[in-house]
Parts: C-alpha cells; structure tokens; sequence
C-alpha cells in the first residue's frame, strides 16, 4: 500500500509481480478502495481482471486499446488497474500506447517474472516502476493471529504463508495448496515452455525444493537426475529451472566474492517461495529445519528490498551478503542453533574475515541469550528479527 500510495499519479507505471495467490489482486481492492475514500469518483476508476472470463474478448490488443479509450469520457485522471496482463496478446504494444495518455494513472499485476523480461521491459525502459510481490511475512502472519505466541505462530506460519491458506484447516490447506502448484505447473510453466513429460519437469521441482540452501549447478542437478533414471540433458534442465523461477515457485541467490566484488558465474543456491508448498511436493522433512529457516530469512529479505546474493569470503560461504539500494550491504549467517562452542565458532568464522564496516549478524532460534555481540558481530533471536522493522 506504502508502494501504490507512493507512486500514484505519477507518470510512470505502477507493476505488481509475485506468485499467483499471493495477494496482489486483493492489493489492488484496498488501494481502489483507498482510493474512493480519498474522494476519486468510480466512474474514474477503469478495472479489468484478465483471470475472469467476462474479459476474454479484450484478450485481444486491439479490442482492449479501444475497450480502454472508450471509458475514458472526461478531461479527468483516470485510474486503470489491468490484472494478471500476461494473458493478454502483445499487451506490451497495448500498455506501451496507453501510457502515452497523460489522463491514465496505470497499475500492472503478472503472475510470472517473464512478462517484464521481454519486449515490455524494453519498451518501457525508464518508465515503470516494479513491487515484486510474495506471500505474507511472519509479521504479517502474526497481526491476524494475535493470540499466538511468536514460536507457535512460526510453527504455523511454515505450513503455509499464503494469505487464503492460513484460515484453513490442515485438510483444505492441502487442497488449496495443490490447486496453487498445479495451476502455476500447468499455466505459467507447462504451456509456455511446451513441455511434453511433465512428470520430468515435477520430478525437478521435487528435487529443488528438497535441497534448498544447498549450492547446486545445471551439471550437478542433470547428473542427479540422470542417475536416478531420468534421463534429460543440461539445456532441458537450464530451460526448465528458468521457467521454474519464472514462475515464482522458486528464488535464486547467486555467489558473490565479498573480497573481489564480483558475481560468480558458477553454483547457485534455491529458494521455495513457501514452505508449505514446498512440505507439499518435497515431504514433510522436518530434519531441515535449519534450511527451513535460511528459507524464511531469505525471503524476508526480499520483502525489505534487498538484492540477496550468497558470499564467498576465501573458501568460506556468508549465508547471506544482501545489498540494499544505495549499496549499503548486511551480512548475515544463519543456524538454527549455536548452543555448541564449535558449532558457534564455525558460523562467526566467515563474518570475522570481512574487513568491512557493514553490518554482521548471526541469527539463530536460541533463547537463553537474545542478544550478544562478538566483535561487532551481533547473535541475535531470528524470530526478533524476523518481526522487526
């Protein structure tokens, strides 16, 4: 709301992305809404939904362009809102033609990250602004069960932090959360891509899923395939991780030398976009809680607006090296506990090889203790962290 409020009559547009369900349509009612209460007229605001059959002839470009102009009547600022745009035809000819029209104020949901990857990114170069959307946070999580306390309510969170999900119970939480998964499969992945054997293209997202926060490579995960009887080569697995990342259903973190300053090509970290998928397709595997956590703080990261990368300091990994949008940077390790000294003194260790003044923390489930500071390296509680500002 903070994104919208923000931009609004300005002459850029305004794009939402994120996974489907995750909330971006409902967005757009509260900031409609936002909108009448602060005195805009209905008949200034212009709202197609491309999800609902009532729209399908606007599918069309051209039908759309004129659908469009014909709404707009008077010498006044109108608020157009196009949902899920990818399943319109060349909506890039068509968003690009509307933005010319300086009495247009316009908002843009997708579903999947290759609607802005394209043709629409280069014509609109400059002139959009983009919120890249996810399921709830655990904060978020929390002000609607405000009974729970933090460790239940994490608990609870992980078995879905998608927004309808979290009021259902356990039977038609699964429900719905297979309805997700086959829709994305299906819609955002399948169809793009013309998969044939789609119990190949399932079988790779069992396996990444299951091995988030591992680093992994197109080789590496072809070669596990291919030994457990699947037989598919390096540029099918390449194609079939970027539609999967398309999709939203997973997030990379690439490796970055802290030292060097420079992206590494080689090896890559995945992350599910919600665990409770991820306990869908993967199994519950409760034995990775500590990647479980590694997965939440990623994601967190995100929200707050930060470029993740995994760093590389000598031969020892960073969990996490986020960089924020003036440059600023945030170490950050995470392990579920650090009880054991050795086991202390292992995650510290790569923080300490950082020469820099940044911020460091090492984020844990550990309670005794809330806070320490190890050379201006702070151990503080993940779930604090995860519910701060």
């Amino acid at each position: 709301m903070k994104f919208l409020t923000s931009w609004k009559a300005e002459e850029v547009i305004k794009v939402v992305s994120g996974v489907r369900r995750c909330g971006k349509s409902t967005l757009f009612e509260m900031f409609k809404d936002q909108l009448i209460e602060e005195g805009i007229d209905e008949k200034q605001i212009i709202s197609i939904n491309f999800e609902n059959i009532d729209f399908d002839e606007l599918r069309n470009p051209t039908a759309l362009n004129t659908y469009i102009k014909q709404q707009i009547k008077d010498n006044i600022k109108y608020y157009l809102f196009l949902d899920e745009i990818q399943n319109v035809r060349e909506f890039e000819r068509v968003v690009n033609s509307l933005q010319l029209n300086k009495k247009l104020d316009i908002y843009l949901t997708g579903s999947n990250a290759y609607f802005l990857s394209g043709e629409l990114a280069t014509l609109l170069t400059g002139r959009y602004v983009e919120l890249k959307m996810l399921p709830l946070s655990l904060k978020e999580y929390l002000s609607v069960n405000k009974d729970e306390k933090l460790l239940e309510a994490y608990n609870n969170y992980l078995k879905s932090s998608f927004p309808f999900a979290i009021t259902l119970d356990e039977t038609r939480k699964r429900q719905y959360l297979e309805g997700i998964y086959s829709t994305i499969v299906l819609k955002d992945i399948v169809k793009r891509l013309n998969v044939t054997d789609v119990s190949i293209l399932e079988q790779l997202i069992r396996y990444v899923y299951a091995e988030i926060g591992n680093l992994h490579s197109i080789n590496k995960i072809t070669n596990t395939l291919n030994s457990s009887g699947t037989k598919i080569s390096n540029k099918t697995v390449a194609n079939y991780m970027a539609g999967i990342e398309d999709s939203m259903l997973v997030y990379r973190a690439d490796r970055y030398n802290v030292k060097g300053r420079k992206v590494l090509s080689s090896n890559a970290k995945y992350y599910a976009v919600d665990i409770g998928l991820r306990r869908l397709i993967a199994g519950d595997r409760t034995e990775d809680y500590g990647h479980i956590l590694e997965n939440i703080i990623y994601l967190e990261l995100l929200r707050r607006g930060y470029q993740v990368f995994v760093g590389m300091v000598d031969h020892l990994e960073v969990d996490f090296l986020a960089v924020g949008a003036g440059q600023e940077r945030l170490y950050l390790q995470v392990a579920y506990s650090t009880d054991k000294e050795e086991t202390l003194k292992r995650e510290l260790r790569p923080l300490q090889l950082i020469n820099d003044n940044y911020p460091k923390l090492l984020l844990t489930m550990d309670t005794v203790l809330p806070e320490q500071n190890f050379g201006g390296i702070r151990k503080t509680n993940a779930l604090n962290w995860l519910i701060g500002d």
